[in-house]
């Protein structure tokens, strides 16, 4: 029996879906490593100059910072390509895993106790992954980047863009001005809209290079440049609205729900697009909405029981804190969401 549902797990995941998932796994690993080393850098940093918290930068000059820097890269790098060759369905959530790496290390290497309820969060996060694994939809075969482009073109996805985009301008002309210092939601609203355009473009220009690099040339489309234009102005988008975001709210309350956000409308893009669902069975999808609930489950519980170890739990109802409050200028819980947070806090 157990051969059986092994032979059927391999079946039902093809090859692209396999590497999408090791890729995904891998930038989690990466991204979580890196939090705990630029951390240990920071410390080094800050007990010989003026501490990031405090705006000085000597880390710059702290080798062990630029370590964690370039592990986060080759997460990023790794995260980019796993778009590749899997749905975003499979590879978003699981960027959550990123912070059971770094929880399981700060415990281990900073001694920074992880509570019972923390270890419940990772626990969590690990079944939910798990479950949207083992039901991810396959990876639609692409031959050409134009295929991707006319699925962008077609009228549901043109709807929800167009949606995303007055939202957006909406939220930046309109509601920033007057709440952007007092709702939380705004700042991440942004982000989390643009993010979802941002994740759909990434994985056009990943197939992209991908069939590029397997000979079939791609770089002589335009819908090739017009994806890596679309990129470019969404990524800037939304690093400088969440750069907002994370200098007028605490980091702790920022993660959890700026994760909650992106990854609900990076999915919901994703099945516009590319039809994810199309090819899955009702329970497939109940399973998987199932496992995403879960890992959003342990990620709030494991962000909300971080400073239990610490004697007691910072219960504080307030969402606006200030950011200074971080006395590394770190929290080595804030790499879920897209995974860039402590990079572009860092000059």
């Amino acid at each position: 029996m157990a051969t059986s549902s092994s032979s059927s797990w391999r079946e039902g995941m093809s090859s692209d879906n396999i590497k999408g998932l090791c890729l995904a796994l891998s930038s989690s690993f990466f991204i979580g490593a890196s939090f705990i080393v630029k951390k240990k850098g920071l410390k080094k940093a800050g007990a010989s100059g003026i501490r990031a918290g405090s705006g000085g930068y000597s880390y710059l000059y702290e080798p062990l910072w630029w370590v964690g820097m370039i592990t986060m890269i080759v997460g990023e790098i790794a995260n980019f390509a796993a778009y590749a060759f899997a749905p975003a369905i499979l590879v978003t959530p699981l960027g959550a895993l990123s912070i059971i790496i770094s929880a399981a290390l700060a415990h281990i290497i900073l001694r920074e106790r992880l509570h019972i309820f923390g270890i419940l969060g990772c626990a969590l996060c690990v079944v939910g992954s798990t479950t949207i694994v083992l039901h991810a939809p396959q990876e639609r075969e692409i031959e050409s980047v134009t295929e991707v482009w006319d699925l962008a073109m077609e009228p549901a996805f043109l709807f929800y863009a167009a949606l995303v985009i007055t939202a957006t301008f909406i939220l930046i002309f309109h509601f920033i001005p007057l709440y952007g210092q007092t709702h939380i939601m705004v700042y991440i609203g942004v982000c989390s809209l643009v993010g979802s355009l941002t994740v759909m473009s990434v994985k056009a220009l990943g197939i992209a290079i991908k069939l590029t690099l397997s000979g079939m040339n791609q770089l002589i489309f335009p819908q090739t440049w017009a994806f890596t234009l679309v990129v470019t102005a969404c990524v800037l988008t939304q690093m400088n609205y969440l750069n907002k975001a994370l200098d007028t709210f605490n980091t702790a309350v920022v993660s959890p729900i700026y994760y909650v956000m992106f990854t609900t409308l990076t999915i919901v893009a994703s099945v516009i697009m590319f039809k994810d669902w199309d090819r899955q069975s009702p329970t497939q999808v109940i399973t998987e909405i199932c496992g995403f609930v879960t890992i959003l489950s342990g990620t709030f519980l494991l962000h909300k029981t971080k400073d239990m170890a610490d004697g007691g739990m910072q219960t504080s109802l307030s969402i606006r804190l200030p950011k200074h409050s971080e006395e590394d200028g770190f929290d080595g819980g804030e790499g879920i969401p897209l995974r860039r947070q402590e990079s572009m806090r860092s000059p």
